[in-house]
């Protein structure tokens, strides 16, 4: 993939310098930057012309955007800003730098002026861009160096054709990213990522029953990049009116969210989020605070507070217990169903601890299974999360259920062998999708549970104890092994006459007569 190859070209200038973890930050603020950039050039190219069935080179939409801007530079900002949100003047536009670094005559205030410029323009590109250190040493020990560093980034960036490239493009680049790089740049990818196989599981299960809902609401506390979010539009009827709501602890990964909603067209009224600590102070308190769909993929048993003051906090308080101090993971859960609307689907990844575990969380599972709020329980197979190689286990939360059965799914044994990760393919997806939908128990894969089963099972919901996937070992017919061990114990005896009678056939010498003696002597031919 053209995205692929220029990301790792990129990479190559920045490897060495300085951690994966750090280079990706310049390489995805660049992409951005590219795109938003490229996208101006489309749009003022479109203004003028209509939209094209092909558009010219950069070149000639970049001279249709200086005409205009030397002719009516206001009336050209004002038009950008209704229609972008946003305006780049040309000495700023990627294709300016790029054109700069070609003929060597770029320097990294340049960058600078550019980034800081686009960070006034509203709340939206505030700050988005404080991650891309440009007077970093880890870029060169002066200016000059630094100049040379992303100047051979911005000329190998630019080569990614960013509108021919289909899907989630700071997703896939980041995704691309930790997979390569997993040492350095997955060191906490598993808690932001979530690879795009199963946040299409997710994002389908939670949209089964809303798919005609307009507007739709979508709620992610521990959103990392936002893709989990974005997934929902490929299973609803309206996507232009899904409304997005995240929040995210780590500012450099708030900001990468920020990016991927604005990269996918999303207006700055449908989206609201927030860089805070989901757990800490609930979030959003203020309409709407319920959602049509919760989805989640937060940190695995991360440390939290489990301060007694959350005993009383409404997200909480009808459970009789917190979670652990260090396994904050059905915090988080509570959180997430505590914002869920009555007929909204809940989906949260989660380590399979959680289905077992006792003291507190077995209190608080056992509230859930006795509300009927857990659905359905999913198993994945090992290894498929960048950063982590644990199982890990998809639960499906509903509120005021009728019945209080579970679905147990073991789709652990259903995916693709690669060379550092495991991979759902499209059918292993399909399946438990259909599993989901039919509701009902298929031999060593699915298991509808009824709530009886559950009791009896003392509310542990851990996937073998429904789902028998034990396969025996095809029995042995003795008499027939016997006779032929007879049958070969036989054939080995003749094949040894016959081997003893060609040596009697050998020409004996002085130097080959001990060696045929012993040879005899092995086989029990005699000397």
């Amino acid at each position: 993939m053209n995205l692929h190859n220029q990301l790792w070209a990129s990479a190559d200038i920045l490897r060495g310098k300085m951690d994966a973890s750090e280079y990706k930050n310049y390489l995805l603020g660049l992409v951005f930057y590219k795109f938003l950039s490229d996208l101006e050039l489309r749009a003022v190219y479109e203004q003028a012309n209509g939209k094209p069935d092909a558009y010219p080179s950069r070149e000639v939409q970049f001279d249709e955007l200086t005409d205009w801007h030397d002719d009516n530079a206001d009336e050209l900002r004002n038009t950008m800003h209704r229609k972008l949100g946003y305006f780049i003047e040309p000495q700023h536009l990627f294709f300016t730098l790029r054109n700069k670094a070609s003929s060597y005559a770029f320097q990294i205030n340049d960058l600078q002026s550019a980034f800081t410029e686009l960070s006034r323009q509203g709340e939206n590109f505030a700050g988005l861009f404080d991650d891309v250190d440009l007077r970093s040493t880890k870029l060169g020990s002066h200016d000059q160096q630094r100049n040379v560093t992303i100047m051979e980034v911005i000329k190998t960036l630019d080569e990614i054709d960013l509108f021919g490239h289909e899907g989630d493009v700071i997703g896939d680049a980041y995704e691309y990213l930790i997979s390569q790089f997993a040492a350095g740049a997955g060191k906490k990818a598993g808690e932001f990522y979530t690879p795009q196989a199963v946040s299409k599981i997710i994002s389908e299960i939670v949209s089964i029953g809303q798919e005609d809902l307009a507007p739709f609401h979508i709620y992610d506390p521990a959103m990392g990049s936002g893709s989990l979010m974005l997934n929902i539009r490929q299973f609803l009827k309206n996507p232009e009116k899904v409304f997005y709501h995240g929040q995210e602890l780590n500012t450099t990964t708030y900001n990468l969210a920020r990016m991927n909603l604005i990269l996918h067209g999303v207006d700055r009224e449908q989206m609201r989020l927030n860089n805070g600590d989901t757990l800490d102070e609930d979030w959003p308190t203020d309409e709407p605070h319920l959602f049509n769909a919760v989805v989640m993929n937060p940190p695995y048993s991360a440390q939290w507070s489990a301060a007694e003051k959350f005993l009383n906090d409404s997200r909480f308080e009808s459970y009789g217990k917190l979670a652990p101090k260090s396994k904050a993971d059905f915090a988080f859960l509570l959180h997430g169903f505590y914002h869920l609307q009555d007929r909204g689907t809940m989906g949260i990844v989660l380590p399979h601890g959680v289905l077992f575990r006792g003291a507190a969380e077995g209190v608080i599972r056992k509230t859930l299974l006795e509300t009927g709020a857990i659905e359905a329980v999913i198993g994945l197979p090992a290894n498929i999360f960048y950063g982590t190689s644990i199982p890990t286990v998809v639960l499906i939360l509903k509120k005021n259920r009728a019945s209080r059965d579970v679905l147990f799914i073991d789709a652990s044994n259903d995916f693709e062998k690669q060379k550092n990760q495991n991979s759902l393919r499209a059918e292993d997806i399909a399946k438990i999708v259909d599993a989901y939908k039919r509701r009902e128990s298929v031999e060593k894969y699915a298991h509808l549970a009824t709530f009886d089963e559950i009791v009896a099972n003392d509310f542990n919901l851990n996937i073998p104890r429904y789902v028998d996937t034990f396969e025996e070992e095809e029995q042995i017919d003795i008499v027939a092994l016997s006779a032929e061990m007879t049958a070969l114990n036989e054939e080995i005896a003749r094949n040894e006459a016959e081997f003893l009678g060609m040596l009697d056939q050998l020409a004996v010498t002085d130097d080959t007569a001990a060696l045929i003696a012993a040879t005899k002597r092995i086989f029990g031919g005699g000397a």
